[in-house]
């Protein structure tokens, strides 16, 4: 999540517990705000028909090449899926995308215009790039509600905060996410109660009251029963197309459910790429991590 919801979920915590907060809004620095000719905030130029694109972008940690000449695109409203070996760059590679580790050299790019070697992490997901990691981050003393309501796009200033009302548009917003989101029955409960997976459905909830363009999954169904896993690739089906998705998972079988083009990375670069039958029959995937 970003920086500001969570200095607005501080403070809402504290509210709940009938505490004082000693917290206030402050203001990121930055470069300036035309920094890759991004004119109109949400929105993104596809019109070359990529959200994602990124080229020959290395980056070490010590000597270690983490990334190694790595070029990738991806399409608006795909649904992408990353595979590999541990050790293989695809955490690194979404922490460059998310701004959270600048590379070595290299180009990323989002859409056609927005170059996001040139913003910080808190500027680009305001630009509309929502990222999942694998352990959930909700507040778990508010409830499904508040959590979902606390993550919408508002100025996240103290004052504001205190006095902040859903308007009509908003209300209808939160609604078809808690339905999208399998948690309609659950819209009361403290989200410190729910199960792993419904935590997970929550925090996805989160970013996607965001209204992000593009969304960055971290085994989204590590610790999920069958029954879960299930209708977490329900839900990433149902995103598909509204939104652009790239999904780090080992789960072969959900993989199949959900995708059609995926990405091999070993060594920081892209070894294989195709449906996941022909990844599966690449012997250079098989001997680095499929096995046989």
């Amino acid at each position: 999540m970003t920086p500001d919801l969570m200095e607005s979920g501080a403070q809402r915590t504290a509210r709940a517990h009938g505490l004082p907060y000693p917290g206030g809004s402050t203001e990121s620095g930055g470069r300036a705000a035309d920094f890759g000719r991004h004119a109109t905030p949400g929105e993104v130029d596809i019109t070359h028909g990529r959200i994602l694109y990124l080229e020959d972008v290395c980056v070490s940690f010590d000597g270690f090449k983490a990334i190694n000449k790595l070029s990738l695109d991806i399409a608006p409203g795909e649904l992408r899926c990353i595979i590999g070996p541990n050790g293989a760059g695809k955490t690194t590679m979404m922490d460059i995308i998310t701004g959270k580790t600048r590379p070595d050299s290299g180009t990323v790019f989002f859409g056609s215009t927005i170059d996001l070697l040139r913003h910080k992490e808190a500027e680009i997901a305001q630009l509309g790039i929502g990222r999942k990691f694998q352990k959930p981050t909700v507040f778990e003393q508010l409830t499904v509600f508040e959590n979902l309501e606390l993550a919408l796009k508002t100025d996240k200033g103290v004052k504001r905060s205190m006095l902040f009302k859903l308007d009509s548009a908003q209300s209808d917003r939160l609604a078809e996410i808690i339905e999208t989101i399998h948690l309609a029955d659950s819209v009361s409960r403290m989200a410190g109660n729910l199960s792993h997976g419904q935590k997970q459905w929550l925090e996805i909830g989160m970013l996607l009251m965001q209204d992000p363009k593009l969304l960055l999954l971290d085994e989204p169904v590590a610790g999920m029963t069958d029954e879960e896993t299930a209708r977490t690739a329900e839900l990433f089906l149902t995103l598909k197309g509204k939104h652009s998705l790239m999904v780090v998972e080992h789960d072969m079988s959900f993989i199949r459910t959900i995708s059609e083009i995926v990405t091999v990375l070993c060594d920081g670069s892209v070894l294989a790429q195709g449906t996941l039958d022909e990844v599966q029959a690449d012997e250079r995937v098989i001997e680095v991590y499929l096995g046989r």
